[in-house]
């Protein structure tokens, strides 16, 4: 995996933080847009609990971890992965357009990535935020992924939109 313009380098460290929680058996892969210029990577066990994706994806879980690294442990157990479309952050960049555009000038990174890592085509993945599920879904259902979304554009959770996030995705999850 290469990134697109992050150097090697840090797209690594995410790539090796993420992968000591990559379950034996994936249930379901969620693939965001990248890792937010804060800081707060998903999978960074020294963040908080309080982050706004770690607080939606473990609103998935039958319960709710005391620290972020047991709450890792647990969405692995759950069979819950989560990727990034590229691992240059995104939230950095205020046009739209180019955003797409990073986004798609790392696509191959991104199915050469899915490929490697999730066990096979047929493994459920769900895309979250508008610009990636209307940028993704066709290319990889294209390509042969099964991406559960199925037109339901799940919202990123924050500002406001938790509630809806959390709706969408588990109903989209009940088809698996």
């Amino acid at each position: 995996y290469t990134g697109n313009s992050l150097s090697s380098k840090a797209t690594n460290f995410y790539i090796r933080l993420r992968e000591q929680y990559r379950p034996r058996r994936i249930r379901a892969v969620f693939v965001l847009e990248s890792p937010p210029t804060s800081g707060w990577y998903f999978y960074n066990p020294q963040g908080r609990v309080s982050e706004p994706l770690f607080r939606a994806m473990m609103r998935l879980l039958p319960y709710g971890p005391v620290t972020k690294e047991e709450g890792l442990r647990a969405f692995r157990m759950a069979g819950f992965y989560l990727v990034n479309a590229t691992y240059t952050p995104m939230n950095g960049f205020r046009s739209g357009a180019l955003r797409d555009r990073k986004i798609l000038g790392n696509y191959r990174n991104l199915v050469a990535d899915l490929r490697k890592r999730i066990g096979g085509k047929r493994t459920p993945i769900v895309l979250v935020k508008r610009n990636i599920c209307t940028l993704l879904e066709p290319r990889l259902v294209a390509d042969g992924f099964r991406v559960i979304n199925r037109g339901q554009r799940v919202p990123f959770p924050s500002h406001g939109w938790q509630h809806t996030f959390h709706q969408r995705v588990a109903s989209i999850l009940r088809t698996v």
